[in-house]
Protein backbone atom coordinates (compact mmCIF):
# COMPACT_ATOMS: atom_id res chain seq x y z
CA UNK A 1 0.00 0.00 0.00
CA UNK A 2 1.68 3.18 -1.17
CA UNK A 3 0.71 6.76 -0.56
CA UNK A 4 1.04 7.48 -4.27
CA UNK A 5 -1.71 5.06 -5.29
CA UNK A 6 -4.03 5.48 -2.33
CA UNK A 7 -5.00 3.36 0.63
CA UNK A 8 -7.65 1.30 -1.14
CA UNK A 9 -5.78 0.40 -4.29
CA UNK A 10 -4.89 -3.24 -3.78
CA UNK A 11 -3.15 -5.01 -6.69
CA UNK A 12 -5.25 -7.05 -9.13
CA UNK A 13 -4.26 -10.02 -11.28
CA UNK A 14 -4.99 -10.10 -14.99
CA UNK A 15 -7.11 -13.24 -15.37
CA UNK A 16 -8.08 -12.65 -18.99
CA UNK A 17 -6.66 -10.80 -21.99
CA UNK A 18 -8.64 -10.05 -25.14
CA UNK A 19 -6.63 -9.14 -28.23
CA UNK A 20 -8.34 -7.80 -31.34
CA UNK A 21 -7.23 -7.69 -34.95
CA UNK A 22 -7.20 -4.83 -37.42
CA UNK A 23 -10.43 -5.86 -39.14
CA UNK A 24 -12.45 -6.46 -35.98
CA UNK A 25 -15.56 -4.32 -35.62
CA UNK A 26 -15.24 -3.77 -31.87
CA UNK A 27 -11.70 -2.67 -30.95
CA UNK A 28 -9.92 -0.54 -28.41
CA UNK A 29 -8.70 -0.85 -24.85
CA UNK A 30 -10.88 -1.55 -21.83
CA UNK A 31 -10.64 -3.14 -18.41
CA UNK A 32 -13.38 -5.13 -16.65
CA UNK A 33 -13.62 -5.79 -12.93
CA UNK A 34 -16.13 -6.76 -10.25
CA UNK A 35 -18.37 -4.10 -8.76
CA UNK A 36 -16.87 -4.41 -5.27
CA UNK A 37 -13.36 -3.83 -6.69
CA UNK A 38 -14.60 -0.79 -8.62
CA UNK A 39 -16.29 0.65 -5.53
CA UNK A 40 -13.01 0.36 -3.55
CA UNK A 41 -11.38 2.52 -6.21
CA UNK A 42 -14.33 4.96 -6.51
CA UNK A 43 -14.72 4.03 -10.19
CA UNK A 44 -18.10 3.96 -11.93
CA UNK A 45 -19.07 1.95 -15.00
CA UNK A 46 -17.48 3.42 -18.15
CA UNK A 47 -15.11 5.75 -16.30
CA UNK A 48 -11.56 6.34 -17.55
CA UNK A 49 -8.79 4.73 -15.43
CA UNK A 50 -5.04 4.23 -15.48
CA UNK A 51 -3.99 0.58 -15.64
CA UNK A 52 -0.44 0.32 -14.28
CA UNK A 53 1.49 -2.85 -14.97
CA UNK A 54 5.08 -4.03 -14.66
CA UNK A 55 6.02 -2.72 -18.12
CA UNK A 56 4.12 0.56 -18.27
CA UNK A 57 0.72 2.15 -17.88
CA UNK A 58 -2.21 2.83 -20.18
CA UNK A 59 -5.56 4.65 -20.14
CA UNK A 60 -8.72 2.60 -20.62
CA UNK A 61 -12.42 2.79 -19.76
CA UNK A 62 -13.44 0.55 -16.87
CA UNK A 63 -16.57 -1.59 -17.03
CA UNK A 64 -18.24 -3.51 -14.21
CA UNK A 65 -18.69 -7.24 -14.85
CA UNK A 66 -20.02 -9.60 -12.14
CA UNK A 67 -18.51 -12.63 -13.92
CA UNK A 68 -14.93 -11.57 -13.12
CA UNK A 69 -13.43 -13.36 -10.10
CA UNK A 70 -12.62 -11.35 -6.96
CA UNK A 71 -9.13 -9.83 -7.14
CA UNK A 72 -8.95 -10.15 -10.92
CA UNK A 73 -9.43 -8.06 -14.04
CA UNK A 74 -9.89 -8.77 -17.73
CA UNK A 75 -8.21 -6.36 -20.15
CA UNK A 76 -8.41 -5.77 -23.89
CA UNK A 77 -5.74 -4.32 -26.17
CA UNK A 78 -3.56 -2.80 -23.44
CA UNK A 79 0.12 -2.51 -24.40
CA UNK A 80 2.60 -3.59 -21.76
CA UNK A 81 0.03 -5.72 -19.91
CA UNK A 82 0.04 -9.49 -20.16
CA UNK A 83 -1.95 -12.42 -18.89
CA UNK A 84 -1.22 -13.15 -15.19
CA UNK A 85 0.43 -9.73 -14.64
CA UNK A 86 -0.24 -7.93 -11.39
CA UNK A 87 -1.69 -4.47 -12.09
CA UNK A 88 -3.11 -1.48 -10.27
CA UNK A 89 -6.19 0.36 -11.49
CA UNK A 90 -6.26 4.05 -10.58
CA UNK A 91 -9.05 6.53 -11.26
CA UNK A 92 -8.00 9.42 -13.51
CA UNK A 93 -7.92 12.66 -11.52
CA UNK A 94 -9.54 15.18 -13.88
CA UNK A 95 -9.85 17.88 -11.19
CA UNK A 96 -6.16 18.34 -10.51
CA UNK A 97 -4.25 20.87 -12.61
CA UNK A 98 -1.02 19.37 -13.96
CA UNK A 99 2.16 21.01 -12.75
CA UNK A 100 4.45 22.49 -15.40
CA UNK A 101 7.74 20.75 -16.07
CA UNK A 102 10.81 22.16 -14.42
CA UNK A 103 12.84 24.62 -16.47
CA UNK A 104 16.11 23.72 -14.75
Amino acid sequence: MTKKHGAYNSPLQVVGYVATRRGDEDRGPWVRMREDEAVKRLVTDGELVWVMGPRGKALAPCFVDPAIPRGGVVVRDLPGIGLTDIVRVVKVDMDRVPRPASLA
